[in-house]
């Protein structure tokens, strides 16, 4: 279940900053207009994968989901983008994740 979660959860930042990035390519680095084309799919397949979440309500995986994303982007600037986070987007991505961690996973009554 927690295994499930996180995978859907890293598949669907992965499709949601590959679109956001495609839709970055065409707009400010003057791409080709076809990138939207692969913006759009991505930002699909994003929405989906983040249905698959083990969570009851919708809301609460959204939420949970926003810490994933913040690490997920930082992994993005560095591998695609070639800049290398420094200590305060590390810490400020661990304290999101911890944060997430709470509110996916914490006691409920």
């Amino acid at each position: 279940m927690i295994l499930s979660t996180v995978g859907f959860y890293l598949l669907a930042a992965f499709f949601e900053i590959a679109g956001c990035f495609a839709f970055w390519l065409w707009l400010r680095l003057g791409r080709t207009p076809l990138w939207i084309l692969v913006g759009v799919a991505s930002l699909v397949l994003f929405a989906l994968c983040l249905t698959r979440v083990d969570s009851v309500h919708a809301g609460r995986a959204f939420a949970a989901y926003g810490g994933v994303y913040i690490a997920s982007s930082l992994l993005w600037l560095w591998i695609v983008e070639g800049l290398r986070p420094d200590i305060w987007d590390t810490s400020g991505a661990v304290l999101c994740l911890i944060g997430a961690g709470a509110i996916l996973w914490g006691p409920r009554r």
